[in-house]
């Protein structure tokens, strides 16, 4: 999904946007327009095995996070580097991995709803149980199974995004198993690389809701201390702030980026095509 800068808007810089576990690009679908009202192109992309993009579905070590770290730094490359770079839950942690690697395609890095190490126990009691039921059941079981645990915000079951139950059941049914199971157990045993990214030169954006079950607000406010990053809270926003309270969410990005521009881009000009 890649939609740019709106027509006569100055053109300010590019943003690549990664989703989270069980998500995909459509959760940051509220997010294009205002952000590109704000001269920003922006750029969300499936991770390999997510939804529409391809990956194999029963060998696992083709989501090891370092390769999908790789698929980072080769979406910046083609975007025309450096881009700021934006992960969601998961997607944060392969953006701080992909950083970590070569910090170079980047201006910033934002991670929303990510946080520094491993989820919380009770995230991870969840993933588990997918990982159990990936074992046994087919995918479409799996989702009719995941509903019956309860309201799907968190890392452990379908994700919340854009669009009806039809269109959530056909991103789940397209994703990888194989993705599902690596990804989710990297999700239950990241350690903290946040003194390793602090030590990057590199502008940190922290973005949470208010309310997060999957890594605490208050462990958040701390990694965004450690990274020295700047600190941002969406009010009425819980996991999903870029669903949530898109507005907001869009307007906080905006902002970050302009103290960082991509001088690269400061006398163009969008076309809105």
């Amino acid at each position: 999904m890649d939609v740019p800068p709106a027509a006569g808007v100055p053109v300010r810089g590019t943003a690549l946007l990664l989703p989270g576990y069980t998500g995909s690009k459509e959760d940051f679908a509220l997010v294009h327009e205002p952000l590109a009202a704000r001269g920003y192109r922006t750029v969300a992309v499936d991770g390999r095995g997510q939804y529409e993009s391809d990956g194999p579905a029963d060998d696992e070590s083709a989501y090891a996070q370092e390769e999908l770290a790789r698929d980072v730094l080769a979406q910046a490359a083609a975007l025309g580097a450096p881009v700021h770079l934006v992960g969601h839950s998961l997607g944060g942690q392969i953006a701080r991995a992909a950083v970590l690697l070569d910090p170079s395609p980047f201006r910033s890095l934002t991670l929303v709803s990510s946080g520094p190490a491993h989820i919380s126990v009770s995230q991870e009691q969840r993933v588990k149980l997918l990982r159990d039921a990936l074992a046994v059941m087919s995918m479409a079981q799996c989702w009719e199974a995941i509903l019956a645990m309860g309201p799907p915000e968190e890392v452990g079951g379908p994700a919340r995004g854009i669009g009806g139950p039809e269109h959530l059941r056909r991103r789940w049914l397209s994703t990888r198993p194989a993705q599902l199971l690596a990804t989710g157990r990297q999700l239950c045993v990241e350690p903290d690389r946040v003194d390793e990214l602090a030590a990057v030169r590199l502008p940190f954006h922290v973005l949470s809701g208010a309310r997060d079950d999957t890594w605490p607000v208050p462990d958040l406010d701390e990694m965004a201390r450690r990274l020295r990053a700047h600190r941002t809270v969406i009010k009425g926003a819980e996991h999903s702030p870029a669903v949530d309270r898109p507005e907001p969410t869009a307007r906080a990005l905006a902002d970050f980026w302009d103290e960082h521009p991509d001088h690269h881009h400061r006398d163009q000009v969008g076309r809105g095509d």
